[in-house]
């Protein structure tokens, strides 16, 4: 009888003959900080290995081109087309292998999405010939449109995933994923509503599936019966204009017996509103798309995995004991936590650090094509946290505030062996985020904070509550270093009549402040979030914004998700918006040069933080090593704060 907690979770599974050692597979995320070849870069292998080293049973390269030339989408991507990408490839390849995790290789084909092919000035196909849908590329044969994909060009693409997938396994790969999914190629020739052709690759269900089937039966021609092909569908995609799951279960069913693993991802990646399906959002619940897995599993023999929104290691336990996945994939939480495999079977899941789903990750990657996550520090920085020598003495560190800033700072340094004193001027860790404990769609910030303040109890800092850090007490305590992460505190506009606004952080913890009609001064996220966390009570709420769009605080994927909540819940939104005047029965305000009064019973301030600087500064004097963090610099957001508490201490 064994002793695990999750029997299932970790129970080995088999697919064409390869032994994966646990049931959580890493989903594919495409790192793009590559060379100049887009070949990965050490940090790249740095990233995969990381997760393996967690535990995962496979960590899948994402957004790896099979036809460079015909078929990337993205500016960036991995060419599995190019030679000379295989020392780079196979050094990543090892790092996977090496921590007993089995490399996976995402084969991708944008199709008619294959922007970054048509900007070279090369003709891109689709199923079946229509308009580009970004115009503004001339291709080589003069048009602007996308081609029907002549029968020459399909068993060209045939070929090049079947010798994408060799390459890889030459490089030590040991499965492909296939990404037939969200909009890509395949997903283009599975359609009902794209393809549409008259021949034998189109029209039918019989001729849509005809492509992934043949590319299937390439691979397996070339790379062996007992290399394992995965095949990545969206079992809907999650849009009026798509397929829904009836569509999606036989699609599923023509894979039976063909692919070695259905993947039920959800989505299309051109249908805005779809990506907070495919990438569930904080509003959504644990697990949200898991149904899509189990209806098709109804259908088919195939082993069959879930996608979407797991972070807990009890549901993934469940969904696999109740029969609605063989294996549940992962991508985000492994990011928020590589480790979370390893420390859920050693029953240990009270120590994994849940993801937020905040799309930070992802959004960093659009805007600066880096990965970062807004509660582990050592995502886009591997190869400096294994560097992470021991310091050449033990000091003794006063951290001054107990935000998620100083939080940081103090484990990290008390982790690397200081002697750490943490004081907050309240009664409870956690600083201004507290406010939002009382909000659902918070409630993994509120574990987050919950756990980071266990780990405090546990560390053996001397932790001091309600107790502010005057530059008496730190001379008294003769520290070493100081990192002051004080925060901030709410700012006040200068509008008249301002004294009979409630501040946005009281109506969070008492939402009972708020009357049934209410205006929020501020756009930006606190103001956003608040205004959808009234509405959900069934008040009336308007937000009022002098510029002319809401603030997303730099994470556009997150205003995504935002901007239909506020759709869904009613929110009345009134940009280029300024507030002149506020008085008992609501708000004057002004836009465009006119006047206008919005009724309400509650007015409240969410204009932003000003940082508690001053009160930083004063004890830059008082020890050898300083260091000022967080809000008290600039009030930003929990990845910068979590960021710089995390590396001040590793400069100690």
């Amino acid at each position: 009888m064994g002793n695990l907690k999750y029997p299932l979770l970790f129970q080995p599974l088999t697919l064409a003959g390869r032994v994966f050692r646990n049931r959580i597979f890493g989903s594919p995320t495409g790192w793009q900080d590559l060379s100049g070849e887009c070949f990965p870069s050490p940090e790249c292998a740095a990233y995969y290995e990381r997760k393996a080293r967690g535990g995962a049973a496979t960590v899948t390269v994402g957004e790896m081109a099979v036809d460079t030339r015909r078929g990337q989408g993205a500016e960036v991507a991995i060419p599995l087309d190019n030679p000379s990408a295989a020392p780079s490839l196979t050094r990543l390849a090892e790092g996977i292998s090496r921590r007993g995790a089995v490399a996976v290789a995402e084969l991708q084909h944008a199709g008619m999405f294959a922007e970054e092919s048509a900007r070279r000035g090369n003709v891109i196909y689709g199923p079946v010939a229509r308009e580009r849908a970004v115009g503004g590329i001339v291709h080589a044969d003069g048009g602007g449109a996308v081609l029907e994909m002549p029968e020459r060009v399909i068993y060209e693409t045939i070929e090049a995933y079947a010798d994408a997938a060799a390459f890889a396994r030459k490089c030590g790969f040991g499965m492909v994923l296939i990404h037939g999914g969200h909009g890509w190629l395949l997903s283009q020739f599975l359609s009902p509503q794209i393809n549409v052709r008259r021949d034998d690759w189109g029209g039918s269900l019989e001729n849509r599936v005809r492509l992934p089937l043949a590319i299937i039966k390439r691979i397996k021609e070339k790379c062996g019966a007992r290399f394992p092909v995965e095949f990545r569908i969206s079992a809907t995609e999650a849009n009026p204009d798509g397929y829904g799951l009836d569509e999606g279960v036989k699609i599923a069913v023509a894979l039976d017996g063909k692919a070695d693993l259905i993947h039920c991802s959800a989505g299309h990646h051109e249908v805005r509103a779809a990506f907070v399906v495919t990438h569930p959002s904080l509003f959504a619940e644990d697990g949200v798309n898991a149904y899509l897995a189990r209806e098709i599993k109804k259908h088919v023999k195939t082993p069959v995995a879930a996608v979407g929104g797991f972070t807990e290691p009890e549901l993934m336990e469940e969904t696999l004991r109740t029969g609605g996945a063989d294996v549940i994939a992962v991508a985000r939480e492994l990011i928020a936590d590589p480790d979370m495999p390893n420390k859920a079977r050693a029953g240990r899941e009270a120590d994994v650090t849940r993801c937020l789903r905040c799309f930070t990750c992802f959004s960093s990657v659009i805007t600066n094509r880096t990965f970062c996550c807004a509660v582990n520090p050592e995502i886009g920085a591997e190869t400096v946290a294994a560097r992470n020598e021991p310091p050449e003495r033990r000091k003794k560190v006063l951290v001054a505030g107990g935000g998620v800033a100083g939080i940081e700072a103090a484990l990290t340094a008390a982790a690397r062996g200081h002697d750490v004193t943490l004081c907050e001027k309240s009664d409870r860790l956690g600083g201004t985020l507290r406010c939002e404990e009382n909000v659902p769609f918070k409630s993994k910030l509120s574990a987050y904070l919950d756990q980071q303040e266990r780990r405090v109890l546990g560390s053996g800092i001397d932790l001091r509550l309600n107790t502010e850090v005057t530059r008496e007490l730190a001379a008294d305590e003769k520290p070493d270093a100081i990192i002051a992460a004080l925060g901030a505190e709410p700012l006040i506009p200068k509008i008249d009549g301002i004294g009979r606004a409630i501040l946005a952080e009281d109506v969070y913890r008492d939402s009972d402040l708020a009357g049934k009609t209410v205006a929020i001064l501020g756009g930006g996220l606190v103001g956003v979030e608040l205004a959808i966390f009234l509405a959900q009570q069934g008040r009336s709420v308007t937000v009022l914004e002098m510029l002319p769009r809401l603030s997303d605080g730099g994470n556009e994927l997150h205003g995504l998700a935002l901007d239909l909540k506020l759709r869904e819940v009613g929110v009345t939104l009134s940009l280029s918006t300024r507030a002149v005047k506020i008085t008992a029965s609501g708000v004057e305000a002004e836009r465009g040069g006119e006047v206008i009064v919005f009724p309400a019973d509650t007015v409240i301030c969410a204009v932003g933080q000003s940082p508690r600087s001053a009160a930083a500064q004063s004890l830059y004097d008082v020890a050898p090593e300083f260091h000022m963090i967080g809000d008290c610099v600039s009030p930003r957001n929990i990845r910068e704060a979590v960021r710089q508490g995390y590396f001040a201490a590793l400069d100690l």
